[in-house]
């Protein structure tokens, strides 16, 4: 691997394994990662009493 190295692309394949709904945002600088930015989306049912509103 040229200018991305095993410890950057392991970590990014990690935090897609982890996400189970949100985005994995990579920064890019010079042609090299400089960054990751996870967000997570947690999801709730909505409880019947909430429906019927």
């Amino acid at each position: 691997m040229n200018k991305y190295d095993r410890t950057k692309i392991d970590h990014i394949l990690a935090k897609l394994e982890e996400l189970e709904y949100g985005s994995l945002t990579i920064t890019v600088h010079d042609g090299e990662i400089t960054q990751i930015d996870t967000t997570e989306k947690k999801r709730f049912p909505l409880h019947e009493k909430a429906i019927r509103k």
